[in-house]
């Protein structure tokens, strides 16, 4: 369905009152231990009554004057009665990452209409989200800013205020990347809270060979080997141009239209610089992102766990595309053999998928990704 030509989206400002409290595949499932291979109110107006998807944002406060940007796009009627939150990576803040206005650019959207309510959030210092005042100081004045801890405190608040608002008593998880990261440590702090999780191409802090982010790379430290190199900054600006590199080189084709449409590709990095108020200061153009994910990623990439997987009690699906940059195949196996506390696990490989297969063309692996992600929710 073409998103942009059966949809008219309006918004006004919607904000939580500060005084707000939270009341081929390769897989591997288990069951027991069975294992087989194989802010803005926005409202949506459709063109035809079976296009309508709303649409509302929301700012919800997370303390010490800070809020958290929080999309919900949901059927009139969900049929879930769980709601359903994505987590964005490193770099590209929830929106630009899960809800483009084009035609197969939005993963938000092809949920709900399965009768989900979802939403998508942004950790501090992301997109619509509250920015920490170093943010409007030179990225080398500090160390790096919004740790996986803050992250996962982040993560807590937009649950409880989820719990609150559906009064369901507990959430599903889908990460992404770093998100995928962030998701399992929440999931592995408050196990309860969560029914169903879902870690897509992110790291697993047990392997110590990653070929970018690891040993050698531009993020250690060369005084100090095996630390993370502050001089990085507190976060990093971004360029459109910038975002296109790594999903280039992973696409096995010459001409990349041929594996993602253009009009995605485009919506993506438009939507990326969007996502930052100054953007338009500077000359190219670029966003901001906090440097703390790539710090959390860098101790993944060298071997150092930060979180126990062994606590997670959700059913837990954890997903790789074969052709990933930023996840390891190691990542995916060592990962599923640790969720020895989790209900269900299953592990799956998605063959000839890229990082971004979200938001690449449905015959490159864009619907096996989603036939996954809903059999599983």
């Amino acid at each position: 369905m073409n998103f942009m030509s059966r949809t008219r989206i309006s918004y006004q400002s919607v904000t939580i009152p500060d005084g707000w409290q939270p009341d081929g595949m390769f897989s591997i499932r288990r069951t027991g231990l069975a294992v087989a291979t194989l802010m803005f109110a926005a409202t949506a107006t459709p063109v035809a009554a079976e296009g309508r998807i709303h649409r509302t944002d929301f700012q919800v406060p997370a303390g010490h004057g800070r809020s958290l940007g929080v999309r919900e796009v949901a059927p009139p009627r969900p049929a879930e009665p769980r709601p359903l939150l994505l987590l964005h990576g490193a770099r590209v803040p929830g929106i630009p990452s899960f809800d483009l206005p084009v035609a197969g650019g939005s993963l938000a959207e092809d949920l709900a209409r399965a009768g989900h309510r979802v939403y998508l959030m942004d950790a501090r210092g992301y997109g619509t989200s509250t920015r920490p005042t170093e943010m409007g100081e030179p990225p080398e004045a500090g160390p790096p800013l919004v740790t996986g801890e803050q992250v996962v405190r982040d993560i807590g608040v937009v649950v409880d205020w989820l719990r609150s608002r559906t009064r369901a008593p507990r959430v599903d998880l889908v990460g992404w990347a770093t998100g995928g990261h962030w998701a399992g440590w929440y999931a592995s702090v408050q196990p309860h809270r969560v029914h169903s999780l879902v870690v897509h191409n992110s790291l697993y802090g047990i392997l110590d060979d990653h070929p970018t982010l690891g040993h050698g790379s531009p993020y250690e430290d060369p005084d100090r080997p095996g630390e993370f190199n502050d001089a990085i900054g507190a976060y990093r600006y971004h360029t459109g141009a910038s975002l296109l590199p790594s999903w280039d080189s992973s696409i096995p084709a010459e001409d990349k239209s041929e594996w993602r449409d253009p009009a995605v590709a485009q919506s993506y990095v438009d939507g990326s610089l969007a996502s930052d108020p100054t953007a338009g200061d500077r000359e190219p153009p670029s966003f901001r992102a906090p440097t703390g994910a790539l710090e959390d990623s860098f101790s993944l990439a060298t071997g150092r766990n930060l979180w126990d997987a062994g606590r997670i009690t959700a059913r837990t699906l954890v997903l790789r595309s074969e052709l990933d940059f930023w996840s390891r195949p190691g990542d995916l196996t060592t990962l599923a053999a640790d969720l020895t506390g989790a209900s269900d696990v299953r592990a799956v490989r998605l063959d000839q998928a890229t990082h971004y297969v979200h938001l690449d063309r449905a015959e490159h692996g864009r619907d096996r990704f989603l036939r996954e992600l809903l059999a599983w929710l």
